[in-house]
C-alpha cells in the first residue's frame, strides 16, 4: 500500500529534519534515486522546510525587510513543492501507462500526487500537534485541547490514506484514469504577473 509507505517515510523525514532543525540543512536522502521512496522523502523534506519558513515569517517582531525576504523565499519554495508534486504524478503516469481504462472510467477530483501532498502536510500537522499535546511548559487545558485536535488529525490520516490506496487501486483496475494538469502558477512569472510586467 502506497499510503503506508508514504506515512512511514514522511515520519522518517520529519524526524531526520528535527535532528538539526535547520531550514538550510542539506538533505541526506537515504533512498536510491529514481525510486518512489526517494521522491516521497524529498517531497516531505521540502514541505518540512517550508513549514518552518512559515513559522519564521509569522514572528510579529520580524524586521519588515527580512520578512519580505522570507515571503519571497516561501514563494520560491512553493514552486519547488508544486514541481515535486508534478514529478511524483509523472511517476504514477509512467507506472500505469499500459493500463487501459474501462469504458465507464472516470477521472478523480485530484491526482494521486496532490492527495499525497495533503498526506505529507498532515504528517507535519500530526508531528507538531503531538509536540504541543506533550509540551510540559503548557497548561493542562492546552495539552488536552491539542490532544483532541491530534485525535482528529489521526483520523484524517487514516481516511486520506485509505482514499489514496483506493484511488491507485481503481486506476490500476481501469475504473479511474489519471488526468494531470500543470498548476500554471502565475505570480512568479514576469510575463504573467501584471505587477512585474508593467514595471518592466
Amino acid at each position: 500500500m502506497i499510503s503506508e509507505l508514504a506515512n512511514t517515510i514522511f515520519q522518517q523525514s520529519i524526524a531526520d529534519y528535527h535532528v538539526f532543525d535547520e531550514i538550510d540543512h542539506p538533505v541526506k536522502n537515504p533512498y536510491p534515486e529514481h525510486t518512489i521512496e526517494h521522491l516521497l522523502y524529498l517531497k516531505n523534506w521540502i514541505d518540512t522546510a517550508q513549514w518552518h519558513m512559515e513559522d519564521v515569517v509569522r514572528n510579529p517582531n520580524i524586521d519588515p525587510v527580512e520578512g519580505l525576504s522570507w515571503k519571497r523565499r516561501i514563494d520560491a519554495q512553493n514552486q519547488v513543492r508544486t514541481d515535486m508534486v508534478e514529478f511524483i504524478d509523472s511517476y504514477f503516469l509512467n507506472l500505469y501507462q499500459n493500463n487501459s481504462p474501462l469504458s465507464d472510467a472516470k477521472v478523480n477530483t485530484e491526482s494521486p500526487a496532490w492527495a499525497i501532498d495533503r498526506l505529507s502536510i498532515l504528517a507535519l500537522k500530526i508531528y507538531h500537534m503531538q509536540e504541543e499535546a506533550e509540551r510540559t511548559t503548557a497548561t493542562s487545558e492546552h495539552r488536552l485541547q491539542c490532544q483532541n485536535k491530534l485525535n482528529v488529525l489521526l483520523t484524517q490520516r487514516k481516511d486520506l490514506s485509505e482514499s489514496i490506496d483506493e484511488l491507485l487501486s481503481d486506476i490500476e483496475k481501469g475504473k479511474k484514469y489519471m488526468k494531470v494538469y500543470k498548476q500554471m502558477k502565475m505570480y512568479n512569472d514576469p510575463s504573467l504577473n501584471p505587477v512585474l510586467y508593467n514595471k518592466a
